[in-house]
């Protein structure tokens, strides 16, 4: 049988133990139908996971020994993805596909053509469930770090979010002379750690956000001919920067050899 793999919303670094809440118990013990002195395995979402062994169920919590550590490999890369907010409930399936391909912060922000706008009242709601989706991504891709969905932002504020030394790459259908391909061949950007893609809604962006975002430092690109369906898109640029750089692309040691 698969070991389970469960999340612990707490750190566990330098812990021996682990207190695992009331949605694990029941998946654990009435799902799983597991027993004291079963094993599992447990993560924490920052690259730290462990063998485990069930000590006891309580009322409302699982008590876990933590044993060895199971080897995970370090990012390559630091991977943003910023998304417009697309229709009804497609951001669900970028979520899911953009955490299992490895992007580290996921922020979803409104654009002037997004269709969906979400207001304060079920912002909150709204990312519990994508955090939730993040989650659940991490644990079946036996992935031991969970992408981190930042609250909805406005495009300006997206902008900022940021960092000066990232490469900044915004996706337009308009743009014609420069595509991705042609940014991760440029050799004056080959070293680049922190990769800060942004995504727009259905009927793309307006050239006003376009301008905003080079005045910002954002380099137009296109993915080239080849229209996709937003949430289609998103996860081929992750999946194309994560072959080219990331979790797909060749380890240190198979370079070396």
């Amino acid at each position: 049988m698969t070991i389970p793999r469960i999340y612990s919303p707490q750190s566990l670094e330098n812990k021996t133990v682990c207190e695992l809440g009331e949605d694990n118990l029941k998946y654990l013990k009435q799902v799983m139908r597991l027993q004291p002195g079963d094993r599992i395995n447990v993560f924490d979402g920052y690259g730290r996971e462990f063998e485990a062994v069930i000590r006891n169920f309580s009322a409302g919590a699982v008590l876990a020994e933590l044993g060895k550590p199971v080897p995970s490999e370090a990012r390559e890369i630091r991977l943003t993805l910023a998304q417009a907010l697309p229709k009804a409930r497609k951001m669900d399936t970028i979520i899911k596909s953009a955490a299992e391909l490895g992007t580290d912060v996921i922020i979803p922000f409104h654009a002037a053509r997004s269709v969906s706008h979400i207001n304060d009242e079920k912002s909150d709601l709204k990312l519990s469930r994508w955090q939730k989706i993040a989650q659940e991504a991490a644990r079946s891709s036996h992935s031991a770090y969970i992408s981190d969905v930042a609250k909805i932002s406005s495009f300006s504020e997206m902008l900022s979010l940021s960092c000066q030394s990232s490469l900044k790459l915004i996706f337009w259908e308009e743009e014609s002379r420069k595509t991705i391909k042609d940014v991760l061949a440029d050799a004056s950007l080959i070293d680049a750690k922190d990769i800060f893609i942004v995504v727009g809604p259905e009927g793309g962006f307006t050239r006003d956000e376009i301008q905003q975002a080079t005045e910002a430092d954002f380099i137009s690109v296109s993915l080239g001919r080849q229209i996709l369906k937003v949430e289609t898109a998103a996860a081929a640029i992750v999946a194309i920067i994560q072959y080219e750089k990331g979790i797909f692309s060749k380890s240190t040691q198979e370079e070396t050899k």
